[in-house]
């Protein structure tokens, strides 16, 4: 799979998120801030986990379609990859 700018981008915030989060640890704030800013990053990371399966799901549709296969598996698997990630 190719994985888009968009994407890309999205993991750089969320490894700055991190970070941040452990400088924050470093600097002993308050474990109300800390758990705020990992609720967020974790956050971040079900929404990119979520555009990737979407977008390979959405391709591997297409690709299903033009060989006139069905794609009932693949929502299948794309489904129980989304709820793994959680």
């Amino acid at each position: 799979m190719e994985y888009s700018a968009q994407m890309k981008n999205r993991m750089r915030r969320i490894e700055g998120q991190v970070r941040g989060l452990l400088r924050m640890m470093e600097e002993e704030k308050d474990c109300r801030e800390v758990i705020t800013q990992m609720s967020a990053a974790r956050s971040a990371l079900d929404r990119t986990a979520a555009l990737i399966v979407s977008t390979n799901l959405e391709q591997c549709i297409r690709d299903q379609k033009q060989a006139g296969e069905s794609s009932e598996d693949l929502i299948k698997e794309a489904v129980n990859l989304l709820v793994k990630s959680r």
